[in-house]
């Protein structure tokens, strides 16, 4: 198979990268990234060597899209602007990202008479859920620039479908954690941040409810996806665990050692969802299922960061601290 990943150099497309590698060294994988502040080449530097191509551009630059895409069997999208915070101040690049190229995508894919073709989207356009958990037959509800513009990608993708007959799929993933997620996202932010004795900020009350699943396996489902989903189908994946954000973090500062009185809760973001929660039974009918709990998850998680200070250095000193300040209302320590 030549496969082409988008977005291959964020946290979870990097994640894919090298499962699949891994999984079937003999893939010719090529990967496409427009490497904004949050797509980094050194995710990948495991691996680069193994890749069939690399290509810097983004999914709206139609001429590299075809480029990079020429010769695959098969296409996961990963690219997105995905942090709902940057989206609440600024939804332009998200919708670039997520409307104007996924259909891009999905042009070159039909054009290029592209086998297959898997959409990586979030839990998060379905909204928020008081009780119960969300099917992929559940309604498309989705309150934030971020998980509109994700929803508007969606409907792109079972559009081209249902209209040209691309064998398109769409998996939705819940809140992914793991290495390499850059530190705007909560646990990376109170891992590096109680590793600092920084404030550990918290939105509100700290009681919205998250269902977490290890970016290791949403890679794998992702992949089932691929390899024996039904075109047209939206398929969700859960991880095994509902935490509120508060717990996280408490659990966060007692793996790293850090004073409790670092948590520090902070006004709540505009229109912040309360509860997410996803069944799975659909893709864990083609023989998948998570395999990391929440309870080993995250201590892994911690250590890999305390563990390599060489890839989030760069970060807390460059951009990410205009971004924190503007966002925090305080300076990083």
């Amino acid at each position: 198979m030549r496969l082409l990943v988008t977005g291959g150099a964020g946290f979870i497309g990097s994640t894919y990268v090298r499962e699949v590698l891994a999984a079937r060294p003999d893939t010719e994988l090529v990967v496409l990234d427009k490497l904004t502040y949050a797509g980094r080449r050194e995710n990948l530097a495991e691996v680069e060597d193994e890749l069939a191509g690399f290509h810097h551009a983004g999914i709206e630059d139609a001429d590299a899209v075809r480029e990079a895409m020429a010769g695959a069997d098969a296409v996961v999208n990963f690219a997105a602007e995905s942090h709902v915070d940057r989206s609440i101040a600024d939804g332009a690049d998200f919708a670039l990202t997520q409307v104007i190229g996924t259909g891009v995508l999905l042009d070159a894919a039909r054009e290029l008479g592209v086998g297959r073709f898997v959409q990586v989207s979030t839990d998060e356009v379905y909204g928020s859920i008081a009780d119960g958990t969300f099917t992929e037959d559940s309604q498309l509800d989705p309150s934030s620039p971020y998980s509109a513009t994700k929803a508007a990608g969606d409907l792109l993708v079972s559009a081209h479908a249902h209209t040209y007959g691309i064998e398109a799929m769409i998996c939705r993933g819940s809140n992914n954690y793991g290495p390499r997620q850059y530190p705007e996202k909560l646990i990376p932010l109170c891992v590096l941040n109680a590793l600092a004795d920084d404030a550990l900020p918290v939105y509100g009350d700290g009681k919205q409810v998250r269902n977490w699943i290890h970016a290791e396996d949403f890679a794998r489902a992702i992949d089932t996806v691929l390899e024996r989903g039904t075109p047209g189908q939206v398929y969700n994946a859960g991880g095994p665990d509902e935490l509120e954000n508060i717990a996280v973090v408490e659990r966060i500062v007692e793996l790293t050692g850090a004073d409790r009185s670092l948590i520090e809760h902070v006004a709540d973001r505009p229109g912040h969802d309360r509860r997410y929660s996803l069944s799975s039974e659909r893709v864990r009918a083609l023989g998948w299922e998570p395999r990391v709990l929440f309870e080993d998850g995250l201590p892994r998680t911690v250590e890999w960061y305390r563990a390599n200070e060489g890839w989030w250095a760069p970060i807390r000193s460059g951009e990410y601290r205009e971004y924190y300040e503007r966002q925090y209302g305080r300076k990083l320590g």
